[in-house]
C-alpha cells in the first residue's frame, strides 16, 4: 500500500488508542469522585445482561458507596462476541474471548451475581421475575440483554443453519467444520467430498464476511498439506440478499472487501435470497446446493424485553427509549444496547453495535451515580472496522478510509484493546502472532468421535 495511505493509518491508530485511554482514565476519575448516595438504605440496582452494555454498568457500580448491585445473566460469563467467529474457525479457544462474570466483578457484600433466565418485569412492584420463581426487587433497573438470531419467519431453518451468537454456537460450528474436513478426507467419491467441503454463509454483514474470510484463508493455506486435499475442491459461498456486502460501510470499501474475498476463493453472491434450507442442502434462488455446513449470519432480533415490559416492540423487537435511555413513563428503568431503540441527535436509530452499548453503559452508570449531568445520551462514533482475512481489512474513521494491512493492524489493535482482561489480551496477541508467522491454528481439536451429521438444535433465548 502506498506510504500516503499508511501514514494516516498510523496517525489514526495512535490517535484512536490515545483517545480510548484518555476516555477510560476520565471515567475512572469521575467514578472516584462519585458522591455517596444518601438515603435510609442502599439503592438497589439490578442489571439484566452482562454483555457490552450491562458489564460497564456493573463494573462502575460494583462497590460504589450506597449501592447494592445485582447482575442477572442466563450464562455465567461475559463474551467478546466480535471474535466468536475465530473460535468457530479454530483460531482461538473459548477461554480466550470469555471470562466468568464473578471473576470480573469484585467480590463484595453488596454485589450479587445470579445465573438465571429472566421471564418478566413488574414495573409497578419494581421486581424482575426469573424462571426459577425468584423475584428480584430493584430501585433502578438496567436491561441490556442483547439480541438473538432472527430467521425472518422461518424458525425451522435454525435446525439446519445454526447461528453464531454464543460460545455454544461457536464450539458447535467448530466441531461441525472440523468434522466436515475429516469426513471429506475419507470420502469414497468426489461428490461426497465436495458436499463436505462446501461451506455456505447466509448474511453479508461483518460476522458473515469475517467468517467467510477466515474459512477462505484456512482453505487456501492449509487444506492441501494438512488434510491432503487440493484447495480447489472446496467452496465457500457468501450469500447476501442486499445489493452489496457490508452495507454499513462506504460502497468503495464494500467493493474492496468483495474483491478480497474473491481473492481467497470465496463466492460472493449479492442480490440473492435463500428460499429453502434443509439438512445437507440450501436453495439460493432457484439453485440447490449440497452442503453439510450452512451457517446463519443474517439477521438478529432483540431478546423479548418488550414482552417482559408489556410494551409494543419497535423495529427488530427493540424497545423505544427516551433521550436519556429510560423507558417512557418509567424513569427508574433504563434499556440499553441491542434491545434499545435509541436515536442520535438527527433522529436516526443508533446501530446495534458493541461501541454503542458500551457508551450507553457508561452513560447510565454515570446517571445512577450522579456523575453525569441530566443531558441526552450522545453516541461518539470512533469508526467502523471489519477484517476479511490475513492482512486484509477495511476501516472507516470519519473521512479516513483504509484497506489492506494498515486497516488490519488497526482492527487487531482495537480488538485486543477491548478484550476483557490482560490475560485475554496477552494470549490473543500471542495466538495471532503465531498464526501470522506459521499459518497454523492452535484450537483445531475435535474431542471424541465424529459428531452426528444431524444439525444442531435451534438457538435458545439468551435471557
Amino acid at each position: 500500500m502506498p506510504q500516503s495511505k499508511t501514514r494516516p493509518a498510523v496517525v489514526a491508530l495512535l490517535a484512536g488508542g490515545a483517545a480510548l485511554l484518555l476516555a477510560q482514565a476520565t471515567r475512572r476519575a469521575r467514578l472516584e469522585r462519585a458522591p455517596a448516595l444518601q438515603g435510609p438504605g442502599r439503592l438497589r440496582v439490578v442489571v439484566v445482561g452482562a454483555g457490552f452494555g450491562g458489564l460497564p454498568v456493573a463494573e462502575s457500580l460494583a462497590n460504589a458507596p450506597g449501592i447494592a448491585l445485582t447482575v442477572i445473566d442466563a450464562r455465567n460469563h461475559h463474551l467478546f462476541q466480535p471474535l466468536l467467529y475465530q473460535v468457530a474457525t479454530a483460531a482461538l479457544s473459548p477461554a480466550d474471548i470469555a471470562a466468568p462474570v464473578r471473576e470480573i466483578l469484585p467480590a463484595a457484600e453488596d454485589v450479587t451475581v445470579l445465573m438465571a433466565e429472566v421471564t418478566g418485569v413488574d414495573t409497578a412492584q419494581r421486581q424482575v421475575h426469573c424462571h426459577d420463581g425468584r423475584h428480584v426487587p430493584y430501585d433502578r433497573l438496567v436491561i441490556a440483554s442483547g439480541s438473538q438470531p432472527s430467521y425472518f419467519g422461518h424458525p425451522e431453518w435454525a435446525e439446519a443453519a445454526p447461528s453464531l451468537k454464543s460460545l455454544e454456537d461457536a464450539i458447535r460450528l467448530r466441531d461441525r467444520g472440523i468434522a466436515a474436513l475429516e469426513r471429506a478426507a475419507r470420502a469414497p467419491d468426489a461428490a461426497t467430498r465436495r458436499r463436505h467441503l462446501t461451506f455456505v454463509l447466509i448474511g453479508g454483514g461483518p460476522t458473515g464476511v469475517e467468517m467467510a474470510g477466515a474459512i477462505g484463508d484456512f482453505v487456501s493455506d492449509r487444506l492441501d498439506h494438512v488434510y491432503g486435499m487440493a484447495s480447489h475442491q472446496a467452496r465457500v459461498i457468501l450469500v447476501e440478499a442486499g445489493p452489496r456486502i457490508l452495507s454499513a460501510f462506504d460502497p468503495a470499501l464494500s467493493a474492496q472487501a468483495a474483491r478480497d474475498l474473491a481473492a481467497l476463493g470465496v463466492e460472493v453472491r449479492t442480490g440473492t435470497s435463500v428460499t429453502a434450507i434443509a439438512p445437507g442442502r440450501v436453495t439460493i434462488g432457484h439453485e440447490s446446493i449440497d452442503s453439510e455446513t450452512v451457517i446463519w449470519t443474517a439477521g438478529t432480533t432483540a431478546t423479548p424485553v418488550a414482552q417482559w415490559l408489556g410494551v409494543k416492540p419497535g423495529h427488530g423487537g427493540r424497545v423505544a427509549v427516551g433521550a436519556d435511555l429510560t423507558l417512557p413513563g418509567h424513569p427508574d428503568v433504563f434499556v440499553i444496547g441491542d434491545v434499545a431503540l435509541a436515536h442520535d441527535g438527527k433522529g436516526a436509530p443508533l446501530p446495534a453495535l458493541a461501541p454503542v452499548a458500551k457508551q450507553q453503559g457508561h452513560y447510565v452508570a454515570g446517571r445512577i451515580l450522579g456523575t453525569v449531568a441530566e443531558a441526552p445520551f450522545r453516541y461518539t462514533d470512533y469508526g467502523t472496522l471489519a477484517t476479511i482475512g490475513r492482512d486484509k481489512a477495511i476501516a472507516e474513521i470519519g473521512p479516513i478510509k483504509l484497506t489492506g494491512r494498515p486497516a488490519w493492524l488497526m482492527w487487531a489493535f482495537a480488538h485486543i484493546l477491548f478484550l476483557i482482561s490482560f490475560r485475554s489480551r496477552a494470549i490473543v496477541s500471542l495466538e495471532w502472532f503465531f498464526a501470522y508467522a506459521t499459518h497454523a491454528r492452535s484450537a483445531g481439536l475435535l474431542i471424541g468421535d465424529l459428531p452426528d451429521t444431524a444439525p444442531a438444535s435451534p438457538h435458545p433465548t439468551s435471557l
